[in-house]
């Protein structure tokens, strides 16, 4: 067994221990600020992180970051689930004790221009579009479902609640719930 954080004791099977044992050996040896990365993990560009003091990630996450310059921020004390894709080629900021749930998409990026006068020409295969780049930022003690998408301009305040299968592509306030497509469902106030 081992005992987390809030105290709980988890159970893992033999296997389950081996792999856990062998994720947090190659965690200390790889990104030794973070609790554990459990493998696999396909990190490309990886000079671009920056933080992630205590970061605790699920299997099969992906990270297409820059590379050469910083431009993936994680706060202190966050939990990825498995499958997290995450895209930073510009800057991306998560804050401290964010938690993300499984399957999630948070990106900087898109493949073109879909607003404005310079569009791109949609008769042009999406991988030879421009990527263009908007700064996507998620506060601090933010909870986000699975299966969300944050997409690139996103601006997420500190303690909001992304729902399950939620798309975001705008300022959300603080201490708001959303669901759906921008949806704000509930705003808690100073009187909780």
């Amino acid at each position: 067994m081992i005992e987390r954080d809030d105290g709980m004791k988890n159970k893992y099977s033999f296997s389950e221990l081996i792999k856990t044992g062998y994720s947090l050996i190659m965690t200390k040896l790889t990104m030794p600020q973070a609790r554990v990365i459990r493998r696999p993990v396909y990190i490309r560009g990886k000079k671009s992180i920056i933080g992630g003091k205590k970061l605790t990630m699920g299997r099969f996450c992906r990270f297409d970051l820059e590379g050469n310059r910083e431009t993936l921020f994680i706060g202190n004390d966050c939990e990825f689930g498995d499958m997290t894709h995450i895209v930073a080629y510009d800057r991306v900021k998560i804050g401290d004790n964010v938690l993300i749930a499984s399957k999630c998409f948070i990106s900087d990026t898109n493949h073109g221009n879909y607003k404005g006068a310079d569009q791109s020409d949609p008769n042009d295969p999406p991988k030879r579009r421009t990527l263009v780049t908007k700064h996507t930022t998620i506060g601090n003690n933010v909870w986000v479902g699975e299966n969300a998408v944050i997409l690139a301009g996103a601006d997420i305040g500190d303690g909001c609640v992304i729902g399950a299968n939620s798309v975001v592509t705008k300022t959300i306030p603080p201490n708001s719930i959303v669901v759906e497509n921008n949806k704000i469902i509930r705003r808690y106030g100073n009187n909780r």
